[in-house]
């Protein structure tokens, strides 16, 4: 759920906050996780009490805007943008400590530009996480770094490579987020990923194959849901997924189909 306007197509409500979190929970939604590009630019108090005046929680907070709305990253060539990466991670954070959520850092990680070097980019991703997380641990918030698919970035696409940068960057705060999206292009077994990343899974996105609603492409939910499970992961699962045909329509059915396969689960 976005707090302001935003150009990403992968977030089922956008506008009236307060009607939207009405709808979510009129759906059964027990939180909503928040797209907010710029955290000075929102009244925290106001949206905090509105999602707790509705009985939910917000379990997390996505900087994903901050890079498509603003274009900063933690991999920029020019080190003032860079710097303001970093610096609005930490009004994340800050916000996220308030909330009880964690903070998602997706795209905001950036890519290769023109003109940059790999390792150069990827020495600039290290030092920024470092530091973030750093002040994570003060702050005792936890941020999950999402695999994304190579067609958005060539930075940590897969399962393996999230895995191996958080063991380098060494924080117990950094975790991963897994989208089923971004793994249906990029692991061999999403299952199979899903167990090797155990309980480093700090959060966990839904959307099906075609980036539509669970239901509206080919990916078994139950198959994933069991391995999910077998991990032992007991947070939210977050639909991220496009508001076709419309937006309460996509977010209910997606809401049905996983509720559907958990309670299937549970009947054994």
């Amino acid at each position: 759920m976005s707090t302001n306007p935003a150009s990403f197509e992968a977030v089922p409500f956008k506008g009236d906050f307060a009607h939207n979190v009405a709808s979510a929970r009129e759906i059964g939604f027990d939180g909503v996780e928040l797209a907010v590009r710029d955290p000075r630019a929102i009244d925290q108090d106001w949206i905090l009490k509105t999602v707790s005046d509705a009985g939910m929680v917000i379990p997390a907070i996505g900087t994903g805007q901050a890079w498509g709305e603003e274009g900063l990253s933690f991999t920029d060539p020019d080190p003032g943008v860079r710097a303001a990466a970093v610096r609005r991670v930490f009004l994340h954070l800050e916000f996220a400590g308030k909330a009880g959520a964690l903070v998602i850092i997706g795209l905001l990680r950036g890519k290769l530009k023109p003109g940059a070097e790999a390792k150069s980019a990827r020495d600039w991703m290290y030092s920024a996480f470092c530091r973030c997380c750093g002040e994570a641990e003060r702050l005792g918030v936890k941020i999950a770094i999402e695999p994304i698919n190579r067609y958005e970035t060539s930075l940590l696409n897969t399962v393996d490579e999230g895995l191996a940068f958080r063991d380098m960057v060494g924080s117990p705060n950094l975790g991963l987020l897994l989208d089923t999206f971004h793994m249906n292009i990029e692991e061999s077994s999403i299952e199979e990923s899903i167990r090797l990343a155990g309980r480093r899974i700090f959060h966990f996105h839904y959307a099906d194959s075609n980036r539509w609603y669970p239901g509206a492409g080919h990916l078994d939910f139950s198959s994933i849901l069991d391995a999910l499970r077998s991990t032992g992961y007991a947070g939210f699962l977050s639909g991220e997924h496009r508001s076709d045909p419309e937006p309460l329509l996509a977010a209910g059915r997606g809401f049905l189909t996983i509720r559907n396969r958990l309670a299937r689960m549970d009947a054994g």
